[in-house]
């Protein structure tokens, strides 16, 4: 180090390492190569998906009353007219995240932007890029979301759904699944009453994040009957042939070893028999 150099000249270099050293910001991408794309934050970059792991929308059994409020939704987003963000919320594997990517998929002009639960801080950053894209109109998806102990990046979210001075793009609507419908756990707010100066303040805070949704859409566990429907789809759509009273015992079977019945569990059984009978999916 030259301890002749001039501060300022010192500083500056200082700075020009400093730059050369934090990753580097990627371009927009052209939203026309691709249908969906997954926001990564560390570069504020969007990946193009070449392929979206999707299940055809008619096979989701059991869930015709959340399929048709979600599809109405969607389709009058695409056609820019008032619509809200929805949350999916309810049991585990009945088909949430299923349905979102189904329904954007049946819609012509729509593109799905996934981003992950831990990205939610750099909501703000995201949104003003598809907000430069108003060309497009985006879903942006967040799977699995929820927040634990301390977090407070719920804050964050609270403000783009409705509020903050720029608001929420018009070109945008927001859908998350979680299993929970306030998305705080129960002892986080319990917590909050037993410690908190203004319990009932503090309290509403927390539960007021679900509030700014919309849609609310619940999904429950589904019943014999309707898992069965759901195995029966899967087996004819992939031509299973599978006589129907041992594709029944089957399928309760595992169910039973499973000790859940759901569209997941389901799934899982078709992808065990097409194994079992040598025939791809």
């Amino acid at each position: 180090m030259n301890f002749q150099e001039p501060i300022s000249g010192l500083i500056e270099r200082i700075a020009s390492a400093l730059e050369r050293l934090a990753p580097r910001r990627a371009p927009l991408p052209n939203f026309t190569r691709a249908d969906a794309f997954v926001w990564q934050a560390a570069t504020e970059g969007f990946a193009p998906v070449a392929e979206v792991n999707r299940i055809p929308l008619e096979l989701l059994k059991g869930i015709d009353r959340q399929r048709d409020a979600l599809l109405a939704n969607t389709e009058r987003f695409a056609r820019r007219l008032p619509s809200n963000n929805a949350l999916l919320w309810g049991a585990r594997g009945m088909g949430k995240s299923s349905l979102v990517k189904a329904a954007v998929g049946t819609i012509d002009g729509l593109k799905l932007v996934e981003i992950h639960r831990e990205d939610i801080g750099s909501l703000p950053r995201l949104l003003a890029d598809l907000r430069d894209a108003a060309e497009h109109r985006f879903i942006l998806f967040c799977d699995d979301l929820s927040f634990e102990g301390r977090d407070t990046s719920y804050k964050s979210l609270k403000a783009v759904l409705e509020g903050g001075l720029e608001g929420r793009p018009a070109n945008v609507l927001f859908y998350a699944t979680s299993n929970r419908r306030h998305l705080m756990p129960r002892e986080m707010v319990e917590n909050e009453r037993s410690t908190a100066i203004n319990p009932s303040e503090a309290v509403e805070e927390k539960l007021s994040l679900s509030d700014r949704f919309g849609l609310w859409v619940g999904f429950h566990h589904c019943s014999q009957g309707d898992y069965l429907a759901m195995v029966r789809s899967y087996a004819a759509h992939y031509g299973l042939a599978v006589p129907d009273e041992e594709l029944k015992r089957d399928a309760l079977e595992w169910a039973a070893a499973r000790g859940d019945r759901s569209g997941r569990v389901a799934w899982q059984f078709i992808q065990d028999l097409a194994g079992s009978l040598g025939k791809p999916l």
